[in-house]
C-alpha cells in the first residue's frame, strides 16, 4: 500500500522543497524540468548539466521561473566539479534526484553503439562507462549528505531495458549495454546501503523507453511511430512511476509504464 501521506513526492505545504534534475539541458532531463515546474508550484528546481548556463531552453525556464530554478554546470564525471557544485548548494536537503545524464553516441562517431565485438575501441568503452555508470557512483558519494535521513526521497537514474542481462537476446551495444547493467548494479548496491543508513530513500533505476531525442535520433528508422516517445510524455509518465513507489521498491528496475524490469 503506497503511504501517499509520507511519500516523498507529496510533501505540499512543506516550506522547502528542492528536487534536483541531472543532464537538465536537453530531451528527457529538460521536460523533466518543465515538468516539475509547471506541475508543483511550491517546488524549488535545481537544474544541472555540463553546460547548463549556455542552453537556450534553461535560460528561458529560468526568465519564467527566476525564483523557483537554479541553474548549475555541472560535468557529473568530474569529482572536482562535482565537489564544487555541492559546496554551491548550501544548506538545501532534497526530496527527489534524477540523473537524466547519459551517451550512446557522439557527433564524431568516435562514441557509436557496436554492431559486433570488433567494433570494440577502449577509448569509446570508457567514455560510456564513465558517463552512464562512473558519474552516478559519484553523485551518490557526494550529493547522499543533501539527503535529508529523516525525511523521504527518491532518487532515480535514467537507465535502459538493453542494459538488462536477462532481457539481452539480441546482443551487440557491447558498451552501452555494460555501462546500464553496471550502472544497475551501482543503483541495487546503493539501496541496499541506504536501508542502513538513510532508511527513507528510495533508489531506483528508470527505463524511459525510445524517446525522441538526439540520443536515439540515428536510431528511430525502425521504431513504429506509437513507441517513439515525445519527452514531455516520458517526464509525465516517469513521474507517475516515482509517485507510486514504495520503500519496498527501492533498488528495483521500472520502465515508464511502471513495469518492472529483470536486472
Amino acid at each position: 500500500m503506497i503511504d501517499h501521506e509520507n511519500h516523498p513526492l507529496s510533501n505540499e505545504g512543506q516550506p522547502s522543497r528542492h528536487r534536483l534534475i541531472l543532464g537538465a539541458s536537453q530531451g528527457i532531463g529538460l521536460a523533466l524540468v518543465n515538468h516539475q515546474l509547471s506541475h508543483y508550484p511550491d517546488v524549488q528546481v535545481v537544474a544541472c548539466s555540463r553546460h547548463a548556463a549556455q542552453s537556450e531552453a534553461l535560460t528561458r525556464l529560468l526568465d519564467q521561473y527566476p525564483r523557483r530554478l537554479e541553474i548549475f554546470d555541472v560535468d557529473v564525471t568530474d569529482e572536482t566539479s562535482l565537489a564544487s557544485f555541492a559546496r554551491d548548494l548550501g544548506p538545501k536537503r532534497f526530496e527527489l534526484i534524477v540523473n537524466a545524464t547519459g551517451i550512446l553516441h557522439d557527433e564524431t562517431r568516435e562514441v557509436w553503439p557496436e554492431k559486433r565485438v570488433e567494433d570494440l575501441t577502449a577509448q569509446s568503452f570508457e567514455t560510456v562507462m564513465r558517463v552512464n555508470a562512473w558519474g552516478n557512483a559519484l553523485l551518490l558519494k557526494v550529493l547522499l549528505p543533501y539527503v535529508d535521513r529523516r525525511s523521504p526521497c527518491i532518487w532515480a537514474a535514467l537507465s535502459a531495458k538493453v542494459g538488462s542481462i536477462e532481457d539481452n537476446r539480441m546482443g551487440g551495444w557491447y558498451s552501452y549495454r555494460a555501462s546500464k547493467a553496471a550502472l544497475n548494479q551501482i543503483l541495487k548496491t546503493a539501496s541496499i546501503e541506504a536501508k542502513r543508513r538513510y532508511p527513507s530513500l528510495i533508489v531506483v533505476a528508470l527505463h524511459p523507453g525510445t524517446t525522441d531525442t538526439q540520443l536515439s535520433k540515428p536510431f528511430q528508422g525502425n521504431v513504429p511511430p506509437d513507441k517513439l516517445f515525445a519527452p514531455d510524455f516520458v517526464a509525465h509518465k516517469l513521474m507517475e512511476v516515482l509517485k507510486n513507489l514504495t520503500p519496498e521498491d527501492s533498488g528495483r528496475f521500472f520502465a515508464w509504464d511502471g513495469q518492472a524490469i529483470p536486472y
